[in-house]
């Protein structure tokens, strides 16, 4: 499911709602891509612990946990900070849908 928000200065952007299956085939590279840097560069340090966590204890499944973890969070992540910064959503049945679907 996707929902319009819009910027301050009145531009749209579609943004997904729900799973983020971006987040989960590439991870850091998701926030990279919409030029979130804040998260890509917060997904980035945690994908490093992960790795350096992952070869000290011989669990390397650790790393798809956090990918779906992820998965779960990103695109509420991403669309609560874009709220925060004064982006609103473009219609009421948008607001609805983020008021039901967007909670951490």
């Amino acid at each position: 499911m996707k929902v319009n928000l819009v910027s301050p200065t009145g531009q749209v952007k579609q943004v997904s709602v729900g799973f983020s299956w971006t987040a989960l085939l590439f991870e850091f590279l998701a926030p990279v891509f919409r030029q979130d840097w804040k998260w890509a560069g917060i997904m980035f340090g945690v994908r490093i612990v992960v790795i350096i966590i992952s070869h000290a204890l011989d669990i390397y499944v650790f790393g798809l946990g956090v990918r779906i973890v992820w998965g779960f969070l990103y695109n509420k992540l991403y669309i609560k900070e874009r709220l925060a910064t004064g982006w609103t959503p473009a219609t009421d049945l948008d607001a609805e849908v983020i008021r039901t679907k967007v909670t951490i």
